[in-house]
């Protein structure tokens, strides 16, 4: 265990900064201490041997004696402190760059390289080691016992470098294998970042006890403060009106007895938030929360504030309004996108590639295609995944708009700006991904000011002077020709060369046609669940799958999704298969009789056609097919016996 004091070396410092007690295995103490050194004048840092079994123990007595602000360390050992311990802790995050980097030097020395980390495996390395030309074999452990029976495995199939947590590169050493540690530099640094935030804050928090009157004083919320005896310290003045008492008379009152229903004993007892509970107090209904007050890592006291209801939703509205145009996060992966033809999986392996670059993509296809679902699907499958992910689109702003909206402003920039200034999404996005939707149809004046971003990777609000530092990935997508926008002076070349960087082209539904019953298979269940029906899909699929494959498609996917969302109401009107009026679905999708019609007019399918249809699929296989259609195999032959039941429509 070493103390690294920097009052010594630094007599002139203030004994206030933050005290971080770094607790670790060996190998992580011994990367970490660079970076340590780098610290030496922000925080006073306690380094220590921190191994399982004594990592709690030693982290309580620092926290019962004062002797830290917050607590760093990786791995189970993050793990077991944040559910031993009240006081902050900071974790070292393991990221997928920091794992490449140590698989990159395991591949110098072996082909076949094992790994054991704590937590979960990483399903993304099995398309990593293809790339490398390596064999992974990767386990994860929840305890030392789990990460010693991982690592015997391993050692007993013949693995003789190990990738892995600090703990399992020890193991390694004893063994006489080759350990190399997973974590790097950069994520300590990131820890130790994280880790001073966690302390200004819990500073922070610790000092709001001794402010606490004159801040509740400013609010319009009701706002009440106890001490650790669930006595009042603090109540501003609307909480005064509300509970019909003076300052005077509520000060040292057990809040217990004055207002049993607002008692603070429970967050008192338990230091836990309590947010968002809905409360009649006084005829009216409120917001509550509760919330613990803590001094140095203790619950010294808890706050209550009640939020007027009405107000509550008439804010909501607003902020629904405000925000309804971005979106934040990523929700689509390539495990969602479907599709088997071959311009699709080869999009689909190109995309995987893309998405452990930090490179520009530009997308490119129709409307309806799916461009953003690619373009969240790399996010999520990146180093960027917990970062992020905000999509605009470029051709639903006004040109003013739009520049507010990407790059921010200043207090004052604009008639109408608001109050204090704004951030752009660039610096939202900082981190993360900008998934810039119709690129093609950015103005002019706009295009220069994104390639001067993307040129210098800082961006300057409209009416400031300093630029600000932004680390964002760029998925821009597009429905123009880029190209002919270029020749018409509509698009700058120059920009269109700096997004050009990895290319995705999709290709158009119509170019697809193996894609699009598998396509409509999905959706169609997807439907189904969601109206309630309960025939089979496969059943009504088979009947329809011809003239799914024969229509064009001009709106692509997101037409399918469509169709399949009116066949599956029109279908929550029968029970069973043998029920289904298939001629009737012709007013609902007029698309498909026109993509099907002939000299004759329409042949609609019928119980008959549909049987025939399947028997031609499966080369007279009647078993195979009622199994497609849904039925019995005497249904099957029933229906084939029913030649009148064949209807043209529209003859």
């Amino acid at each position: 265990m070493k103390r690294l004091s920097n009052m010594a070396r630094y007599p002139s410092l203030r004994r206030d900064l933050p005290r971080v007690c770094f607790l670790s295995y060996r190998h992580i103490r011994e990367l970490a201490a660079p970076v340590v050194a780098e610290y030496a004048d922000r925080a006073e840092i306690e380094v220590v041997d921190g191994t399982f079994d004594r990592t709690l123990g030693i982290a309580r007595d620092r926290a019962e004696r004062g002797a830290a602000d917050v607590f760093v360390s990786a791995g189970s050992n993050a793990h077991v402190l944040r559910g031993g311990l009240q006081a902050p802790v900071a974790t070292i995050q393991l990221t997928g760059f920091d794992i490449l980097q140590a698989l990159l030097k395991a591949r110098e020395l072996a082909d076949r390289v094992g790994i054991v980390m704590y937590g979960a495996t990483i399903p993304e390395l099995d398309a990593v080691k293809a790339l490398l030309n390596i064999q992974i074999a990767q386990y994860a452990y929840q305890t030392p016992a789990d990460a010693r029976q991982h690592f015997e495995t391993l050692r007993r199939d013949g693995f003789r470098v190990i990738v892995g947590s600090s703990l399992v590169v020890e193991l390694a050493e004893q063994a006489g294998l080759t350990g190399f540690l997973a974590y790097s530099q950069a994520s300590i640094r990131q820890g130790f970042n994280d880790a001073l935030e966690l302390a200004r804050v819990a500073r922070l928090e610790a000092g709001r006890y001794e402010r606490l009157n004159s801040v509740l004083h400013t609010l319009q919320d009701a706002v009440l403060a106890v001490d650790g005896e669930n006595r009042v310290i603090a109540a501003n003045p609307r909480m005064q009106q509300l509970m019909g008492v003076a300052s005077d008379a509520l000060m040292g009152q057990d809040l217990a007895r004055l207002q049993p229903e607002l008692s603070l004993l429970a967050t008192l007892e338990h230091g836990a938030d309590e947010r968002g509970r809905v409360q009649r107090f006084q005829g009216r209904d409120w917001i509550v929360n509760r919330s613990p007050i803590h001094e140095r890592g203790m619950v010294a006291g808890a706050a209550l504030t009640l939020y007027d209801a009405r107000q509550i939703q008439e804010a909501d509205v607003s902020l629904r309004m405000q925000h309804r145009r971005l979106q934040r996060s990523a929700k689509h992966s390539f495990e969602q996108l479907i599709g088997a033809s071959p311009s699709f999986r080869q999009t689909l392996a190109a995309a995987k590639r893309y998405a452990h670059t930090d490179s520009t993509v530009l997308i490119r296809g129709e409307s309806g295609v799916g461009k953003e679902l690619f373009a969240q699907a790399m996010h999520n499958a990146g180093a960027r995944a917990t970062r992020p992910f905000i999509a605009v689109n470029c051709a639903a702003f006004p040109e003013t708009l739009l520049e507010s909206e990407l790059f921010g402003y200043e207090d004052g920039a604009f008639t109408g700006s608001r109050r204090g200034g704004k951030p752009g999404l660039f610096e939202a996005a900082h981190t993360g991904t900008l998934f810039l939707d119709e690129i093609g149809d950015m103005p002019m004046p706009l295009q220069s000011r994104l390639l001067r971003v993307l040129q210098e990777r800082e961006v300057t609000r409209l009416g400031a002077t300093a630029a600000i530092p932004v680390d964002v990935r760029i998925v821009a997508a597009t429905h123009q020709p880029l190209e002919k926008l270029i020749d018409t002076q509509r698009f700058r070349r120059d920009l269109y060369y700096r997004i050009n960087t990895l290319r995705l082209a999709l290709a158009p539904l119509r170019e697809r046609r193996e894609d699009v019953v598998l396509l409509a298979g999905v959706l169609l269940k997807r439907q189904f669940e969601r109206v309630g029906c309960v025939l089979d899909v496969a059943a009504v699929l088979g009947v329809y799958a011809p003239m799914l494959q024969a229509y064009g498609w001009p709106g692509n996917v997101r037409e399918l999704e469509n169709l399949c969302e009116r066949i599956a109401v029109f279908m929550t009107q029968f029970s069973t298969i043998d029920t289904v009026d298939w001629a009737g679905l012709r007013h609902e999708c007029p698309e498909l009789i026109a993509s099907n019609a002939n000299d004759d007019g329409i042949d609609w399918p019928s119980h008959h056609a549909s049987a025939v249809a399947a028997l031609k699929r499966h080369d007279g296989n009647r078993q195979a097919a009622a199994h497609e259609l849904g039925i019995s195999r005497s249904t099957l032959w029933r229906w084939l016996s029913q030649a009148d039941d064949h209807l043209p429509v529209g003859g």
